[in-house]
């Protein structure tokens, strides 16, 4: 083996060289200023060797090809300019490649994502593993950048305008099924023999050998990417879709069609150059800071079990749900999906059950349409699936989770009968929204193995679990639940055992104000576009109609009893739940829902609040309101110590209820607007609008010492 430096080593074997990229100081490979430095010196070397005649690079790494650029250094820029030579070194370094006189045939396996992808596209031949650890994406919007090593050039000319936009756009990660159909990967092969079909491939290369592509698409393809007018008219739906997706809050996307479009019209080297101008001017801007913050936050929280000191955790192979409603069957189907646990629900009779069980493999059924899965994984995965009417089964479970009724004394008698079915070591875990977990455990033989983890619905989308340690929970319950919750695809953020928690408790004053707003004349639409605007998925109108108000309610009355007026949500709202106007589920709630679709904002609502539409509040007057009390409340719960950290919190408001990721969360945004103006604007609204609005001790201390969340 020839080493060119500490990453990247090679041999040469029958005129191919061998080539493998191992960052060994890094869990993953990671293209920093040092390794893009050896590429250099490994080429040039590779290149003026007359015994080498053609090139297979793999990674050493198991199940890492390239992650991409390393961000470490990205975080450093400090100017545009700077970030515009980032980007044009790594467009040099790949047009060498791409440039190479030899054939350079690529081996994939495992991540291949930003530069990592960049560099498969300039090699000139790609085969991939099937393996579903194997994704290849550009997910550079997903940092507020764009693919700034020529992958906005590259890409489109591999698989047309639209396929690529698709990704670029999104910052979308495909597995290797689906590359390879749109044609970014040439071999899709068993992980077995990539070594072998790469190196033959190298082989048939060096003997003369060119592959030979066909852009996907066929007439359409060519009618649409493969001339000017089609183009244009496929960049202008595009521009369109972007728009309404990012609502302008967003300039990576629009930037990347940019970049594009540009490239396809003035050819590559013109491409190339007003790429590296747009990654310069987005890499300094405030929206790309933030989600860089947001992705070194939600990266360090995969390490982190929430607790000093954490005891390893118990491995869960069985799955016991108590409960096969709505929530039990999605955590059921989540948990089999994703972890490939055995998942046994439990229900009063079977009917329920058997509906559960059906509502659980609809998830496995959306895989299987969508191509995660293919029909073998399927089979195996539902036959994972069982359930009874009887606690049979529930001997051999490591965690059991209940689903049912919001009602302390249903959950402790759940409590009671589990702990009689299951193991000594199996943990009880209580999927509440509001009730606190040191309540549930009061009726527990072992408080050390009770503990809340608080899913969010729709269980298979919401990326958010709040894990809950009670007074008595054991360390190892907290490791054993985090790691569960992690392998099951869900951010964990572990919280004090309070009422609301974190989530419900930040989203009630919110929604409270939101109905003080409609009772006040404001049209529920207005409230909602003001939000959606503002930044959140949907506004707090139409959340309320999702999360259903019967719901709502009673989340809302555990609230108002543990922290009095300031949590008391309108009376006026009962007036709806009584009426049977709960919500999307029913088909009414404030607004009109026919075959599922939302039909419109709904008179006979208003006329049940006594509220009618006049538009007498400002719209800035409407976001301030809506913005500040949930600031507040984040701000009051810090301070009591419901998140353990400022960033817990942030990234539990952004995966839990949306709030907008380019302003950072809830603590971060407060910190940027200073806790001095936030205090004068809420005592405003005090003198407007009463108590509830008045300013917490956290943000007022802020305001005196001139303090921060973040350092």
């Amino acid at each position: 083996m020839a080493p060119s430096g500490p990453a990247i080593t090679w041999d040469v074997q029958d005129g191919i060289a061998i080539v493998t990229l191992d960052s060994k100081d890094q869990p993953v490979n990671v293209i920093s200023r040092a390794v893009k430095d050896e590429f250099i010196a490994t080429f040039e070397l590779l290149g003026n060797d007359p015994a080498v005649k053609a090139v297979a690079f793999f990674s050493g790494k198991k199940d890492n090809f390239i992650a991409g650029a390393d961000i470490e250094e990205f975080v450093q820029l400090s100017s545009a300019a700077e970030a515009e030579r980032l980007s044009a070194g790594g467009q040099e370094m790949l047009d060498r490649i791409a440039k190479f006189p030899k054939p350079v045939a690529v081996g994939i396996h495992g991540a291949c994502l930003g530069g990592g992808l960049e560099f498969a596209l300039a090699c000139r031949y790609r085969v991939a593993t099937e393996n579903p650890k194997t994704q290849l994406g550009l997910p550079e919007v997903q940092l507020g950048i764009l693919p700034g090593a020529g992958g906005c050039q590259r890409l489109p000319r591999l698989i047309g305008a639209r396929a690529a936009l698709d990704i670029i756009l999104a910052g979308k990660t495909e597995r290797a099924s689906k590359a390879f159909r749109l044609g970014i990967v040439d071999e899709l092969v068993p992980p077995a023999i990539l070594k072998d079909i790469t190196l033959a491939a190298a082989r048939r290369m060096a003997g003369g050998w060119k592959p030979k592509r066909r852009r996907p698409g066929g007439f359409v393809g060519w009618l649409l990417d493969g001339n000017p007018l089609g183009r244009a008219l496929v960049f202008r739906m595009a521009r369109k879709q972007v728009l309404k997706q990012t609502r302008g809050n967003y300039p990576a996307p629009l930037a990347a069609l940019e970049a594009v479009q540009y490239g396809l019209r003035h050819g590559v080297p013109e491409g190339l150059k007003r790429e590296a101008q747009l990654f310069g001017q987005l890499a300094v801007t405030d929206v790309s800071r933030k989600l860089v913050q947001i992705f070194f936050a939600t990266t360090q929280m995969k390490k982190d079990f929430g607790i000093p000191n954490p005891p390893p955790p118990g491995t869960v192979r069985r799955l016991g749900v108590v409960g096969a409603g709505f929530m039990g069957a999605g955590i059921a189907g989540t948990a089999v999906a994703q972890a490939g646990v055995d998942a046994r629900m439990k229900d009063a009779d079977l009917p329920r059950v058997a509906k559960g069980i059906a509502s659980a493999r609809d998830i496995l059924d959306d895989r299987l349409k969508r191509r995660r899965i293919d029909k073998f994984e399927y089979a195996r995965l539902v036959a994972l699936l069982s359930g009874s009417d009887s606690y049979a089964g529930f001997g051999g479970a490591d965690l059991v989770i209940e689903a049912v009724f919001e009602d302390l004394a249903v959950k402790q008698q759940v409590l009671k009968e589990v702990e009689a079915a299951t193991r000594d070591d199996a943990v009880f875990a209580s999927n509440t929204s509001t009730i606190p977990i040191t309540r549930i455990a009061e009726a527990s033989r072992r408080p050390g193995h009770v503990i809340g983890m608080h899913f969010f619905s729709p269980v298979a989308r919401m990326p958010l679990l709040e894990v809950i340690p009670g007074a008595r929970t054991d360390p190892a319950a907290v490791s054993t639940v985090v790691a569960f919750g992690r392998r099951i695809g869900k951010t964990v953020i572990v919280v004090k055992d309070s009422p609301g928690f974190w989530v419900n408790r930040i989203l009630a004053p919110y929604m409270n104000e939101a109905a003080h707003l409609l009772l006040q004349g404001v049209a529920m639409e207005e409230i909602d576009r003001l939000m959606s605007q503002w930044g959140f998925p949907v506004g707090p109108i139409t959340l309320l109609d999702e999360v259903g108000l019967d719901i709502a309610a009673k989340a809302a009355g555990v609230l108002h009893g543990a922290f009095g007026e300031r949590l008391a949500p309108p009376p006026a709202l009962d007036a709806l739940v009584k009426a049977g106007r709960i919500g999307r589920k029913a088909g009414k709630g404030f607004y009109r829902y026919a075959n599922g679709k939302k039909r419109g904002p709904d008179d006979a609502a208003y006329h049940l609040l006594g509220a009618h539409p006049n538009g007498g509040v400002h719209a800035a007057e409407i976001i301030q309101r809506l913005t500040l009390v949930m600031l507040n409340e984040a701000a009051r719960a810090v301070g009591e110590g419901v998140v353990r950290a400022p960033r817990d919190g942030d990234i539990g408001a952004i995966f839990g209820i949306g709030f907008p990721p380019f302003r950072g969360g809830p603590l971060r945004h407060a910190d940027d607007l200073g806790a001095g103006r936030i205090v004068s604007e809420l005592e405003r609204l005090v003198g407007q609008y009463g108590t509830r609005f008045a300013p917490c001790e956290v943000l007022q201390e802020q305001a005196r010492r001139n303090a921060r969340f973040y350092s």
